[in-house]
C-alpha cells in the first residue's frame, strides 16, 4: 500500500512538474513604444520570476500574428491590437493553435477628439461638442482668419477616414471650423505641444496610450452620442460613407497572444500573462517618461519595475514578486 502511495506521489509531482515547464519562450518586440515595454517587463518576469529562457524577438501586427497561426512562433505576443487581424486570430483559437491570455491595456486602446483641460477649467461646457462649437472662435486657424481649426489624422492613416465622417457628422464645418492636416504624427503631437506651452485652445483627433496624453492633461470631448458600434463599422470608418451619423470611437481591443503549445505547458506562466494589464492612464504616463529619457524598451522596464511595484505586485504571487525583486 506505501509502495503504491509512494508510486502515485511520485507521479503527481513528476505531472505537476512537466505542466509547469516552461523551457524556452520567444516573445514578440513590436516596433511601438508602450509593446516593447510590455515585451521587456514579460521577459524578466517570465525569467526571473518563472524561470523560462526567454528571448526578444522583432515583430508587427500582421507578420507576427500569421507566424504565430502557421508556425506556432513567437509563443508570445505581449500587445496585440488584435481587430487588424480578427478573423484570422479567431480561426487560430477554435483551429487550438492560439490563446487570448488577456489585454494588455485594460481599456482598450482610445480614440476621440480632445481639448486641453486648461480650457474645461475655464468653460466646463467644452467638454461636450455643443461647448466646443460655442466657443469655435477660440480655435484659432495657422493660416486663416476666417475660420476656426480641427486638427485631424494625418494624409494617408486610417483615423483621417473615420476623423473626417465625423467632422461631417458633426457638422462642424456649418460650426466654422476647418480640417487642418498636420502632415505627420510629429506636427499632431507639436501642435498639441505648441498650444499647451502658450495655453492656447486646441481642438482635434488624438488617441492613447501615448507620450503626448501622458504629458498634456486633455479632456475628451462627449458627442452626447454614446457608441453606435454598427454605424461606427459600417460608415464612419467607410471612405464611402454618404450620411455619417455622430458615434463616439469605440474602444480597440488590445491583447495578450499564446501559443497554445505555451499556454499548455506553462500554465503559471500563461496565468501571469493573463493578469497582466495596463490603464491607459499609467501606460500614458510611462511612455511620457520614455520619451523625455529616451529610454527604450529594456531601460523602461527597469524603470517601471524599480518605481512601480504597487502596480505589478498583484499580477503575481508573492513568491514570484520576491523572486523578481531579487533579480532586480
Amino acid at each position: 500500500m506505501n509502495m503504491k502511495l509512494a508510486a502515485l506521489l511520485l507521479l503527481a509531482t513528476s505531472t505537476t512538474a512537466n505542466a509547469d515547464e516552461c523551457g524556452s519562450v520567444t516573445i514578440a518586440d513590436m516596433n511601438w513604444s508602450s509593446a516593447s515595454l510590455i515585451a521587456n517587463i514579460d521577459k524578466f518576469i517570465l525569467e526571473n520570476g518563472y524561470g523560462c529562457e526567454a528571448e526578444l524577438i522583432p515583430g508587427d501586427t500582421m507578420p507576427t500574428g500569421t507566424s504565430m497561426i502557421e508556425k506556432g512562433q513567437p509563443d508570445i505576443a505581449p500587445e496585440l491590437w488584435s481587430n487588424a487581424l480578427k478573423t484570422a486570430l479567431d480561426k487560430g483559437v477554435a483551429e487550438k493553435r492560439l490563446r487570448f491570455a488577456g489585454k494588455s491595456l485594460v481599456n482598450g486602446g482610445e480614440e476621440g477628439f480632445w481639448v486641453p483641460k486648461y480650457l474645461v477649467d475655464k468653460h466646463p461646457e467644452m467638454a461636450t461638442i455643443e461647448g466646443v462649437i460655442k466657443h469655435a472662435d477660440l480655435f484659432t486657424h495657422p493660416e486663416r482668419d476666417d475660420v476656426s481649426a480641427f486638427y485631424s489624422c494625418p494624409a494617408g492613416w486610417n483615423c483621417q477616414i473615420s476623423a473626417g465622417n465625423l467632422f461631417n457628422a458633426l457638422k462642424l464645418e456649418d460650426a466654422g471650423f476647418e480640417i487642418v492636416d498636420p502632415g505627420s504624427s510629429a506636427g499632431l503631437s507639436g501642435s498639441i505641444a505648441k498650444a499647451y506651452e502658450r495655453e492656447q485652445a486646441w481642438f482635434g483627433y488624438y488617441w492613447a496610450p501615448t507620450a503626448v496624453l501622458g504629458k498634456y492633461n486633455m479632456v475628451k470631448v462627449d458627442f452626447g452620442s454614446g457608441v453606435d458600434l454598427e454605424e461606427f463599422v459600417g460608415c464612419t470608418t467607410q471612405e464611402e460613407c454618404d450620411a455619417p451619423k455622430p458615434t463616439m470611437y469605440p474602444p480597440s481591443p488590445v491583447h495578450t497572444v499564446t501559443t497554445e503549445d505555451f499556454a499548455s505547458r506553462a500554465p503559471q506562466a500563461y496565468a501571469y500573462l493573463g493578469s497582466r494589464g495596463f490603464t491607459n492612464e499609467s501606460m500614458n504616463q510611462l511612455l511620457a517618461w520614455m520619451e523625455d529619457n529616451q529610454a527604450d524598451g529594456e531601460e523602461a522596464m527597469y524603470h517601471f519595475l524599480s518605481e512601480y511595484p504597487e502596480v505589478w505586485h498583484p499580477w503575481v504571487s508573492e513568491e514570484i514578486a520576491k523572486k523578481v525583486e531579487q533579480a532586480l
